[in-house]
């Protein structure tokens, strides 16, 4: 008995020993469950965390990129704000002060800091009264010769020069012409100085007083080395107060001046044909008297004439003869429509009134007949009215038309009214000036009477009669 419970018991501790593994085994796989649970969580944990942190950092980025952008948005803003005030005060005029630097009368032409400095040489009385009336000083003449203060009013433009003339040369030819025809003030020369831009072809005269420089626009259109002067005055002049012309009415023997003033006596030359050149139109001019001023109005572009032109004769006698003699005489294809041209002056001279004495004119290159006496038809041309500018407008057309109907409708029936139109890119004739068709002689005559020197758009108006053929046929 002993012996098989010894043999046995081996094999009872065996099965013990396995059970016991056995749990021993089931708790390890436990803890190693629990451990790979409890390892998971905790990265499951630091990812959490890593998850919040990167949410976290996102955050503050877009807080900081809001920041940023608001930042930027608000610079932006304030630099538009900057630059559109900036713009306003560039843009904005600056009105003058009608209290500070206010210049005394007599005085609109020295600046500030120069009558400060006549007042404290004692030229001009502190209360600012004009010296002239207390000292004696005439307040538009140089206290000095060559003073900086009327140095504007000293000065005159000379354009159309000989080229490559040189600045001694024309002081030269300026000085002596001042001192042979008695335009001088006093003993010297006259001209000071002499600046010649030769990029342009043009110059600019400086004198020693106001009184010569004034005397000197007399030489416009003097002829210097074959070629005509044209003198004016600078664009920055400003004449004295009460001189707005500020020119002296002086003719020189043998000058014609290329400015013709609004005087009663300037005449309008129409129809002349563009090939004339403004040595032939003087010499038609000529023919009746010595001319003071001429103007032949030419395209700046092209430098063609425009086919009419304005003069004034040196004796006033003689305008009323040229008017008879020249006024719709054929010049080769056209007639000529020579009539007073001064704004206010009001004078009919009608094919009715003419001496009825043919007139013959010799100009070199041109052969020319005329006889006085034209022929009364029923169309009237109307000229210097309106600009081509102010035909481009529909509402500003129909306006006109509507009014030169109605104005020439109370002097005589009016039959038919054409007013061509510039056209883009075509070449219009007869833009610019108004055609009407009366019923009879009789009412076209009395509306050319009627018409002839009136006022349209501050304009004065120009009349001639017009072949009937051409203008049914549109050829204007």
């Amino acid at each position: 008995m002993q012996s098989i419970k010894d043999a046995n018991q081996p094999e009872g501790n065996s099965y013990e020993e396995k059970r016991r593994d056995r749990f021993d085994d089931r708790d390890k796989g436990r803890d190693r469950h629990r451990d790979r649970d409890r390892d998971r969580r905790s990265r499951e944990r630091d990812r959490d965390r890593n998850r919040d942190r990167d949410g976290r950092r996102r955050d503050q980025d877009r807080d900081r990129d809001r920041d940023r952008d608001r930042d930027r948005d608000r610079d932006r803003r304030r630099d538009s704000d900057r630059d559109k005030h900036n713009r306003k005060d560039r843009e904005r005029p600056k009105k003058p002060s009608p209290y500070w630097d206010v210049p005394p009368a007599g005085y609109e032409t020295v600046s500030p800091a120069d009558y400060k400095e006549l007042q404290r040489d004692g030229k001009v009385p502190a209360q600012g009264v004009p010296a002239a009336a207390g000292l004696g000083i005439d307040p538009t003449a140089a206290p000095g010769s060559g003073s900086q203060i009327t140095r504007q009013s000293r000065r005159l433009y000379v354009g159309n020069i000989p080229f490559g003339i040189t600045e001694q040369a024309m002081m030269d030819f300026f000085n002596e012409k001042m001192v042979t025809t008695g335009l001088t003030q006093a003993n010297g020369d006259p001209v000071l100085a002499v600046q010649i831009n030769f990029d342009k072809n043009f110059a600019f005269l400086e004198f020693r007083s106001i009184e010569e420089t004034t005397n000197a626009m007399a030489f416009d259109g003097i002829m210097f080395q074959n070629q005509a002067l044209k003198i004016r005055r600078p664009k920055d002049y400003q004449p004295p107060t009460g001189d707005p012309n500020s020119s002296a009415n002086i003719h020189v023997p043998g000058v014609i001046s290329t400015v013709v003033p609004d005087t009663p006596h300037k005449l309008f030359i129409g129809g002349l044909p563009n090939y004339l050149t403004e040595d032939q139109v003087k010499e038609l001019l000529q023919s009746f008297g010595e001319l003071k001023a001429f103007n032949l109005v030419k395209d700046s572009a092209t430098g063609l004439s425009k086919g009419y032109a304005f003069c004034e004769y040196v004796v006033v006698e003689v305008t009323d003869q040229a008017i008879a003699g020249l006024n719709n005489m054929q010049l080769g294809e056209k007639k000529l429509v020579v009539q007073r041209a001064s704004v206010g002056a009001k004078h009919n001279y009608s094919v009715r009134c003419l001496s009825g004495i043919p007139v013959t004119v010799q100009v070199p290159g041109l052969q020319i007949s005329n006889n006085a006496l034209g022929e009364v038809t029923e169309i009237l041309q109307l000229m210097n009215m309106v600009t081509e500018e102010e035909l481009v407008d529909d509402e500003e057309y129909e306006d006109i038309i509507e009014d030169v109907r109605a104005e020439v409708s109370k002097i005589a029936p009016v039959k038919s009214l054409e007013i061509p139109r510039p056209i883009e890119g075509v070449d219009v004739a007869g833009v610019g000036k108004i055609y009407i068709e009366f019923h009879n002689l009789d009412d076209c005559l009395k509306a050319q009477q009627s018409l002839a020197g009136r006022k349209f758009a501050n304009r004065v108006v120009m009349t001639s009669f017009y072949p009937p053929e051409s203008y049914h046929m549109r050829q204007f």
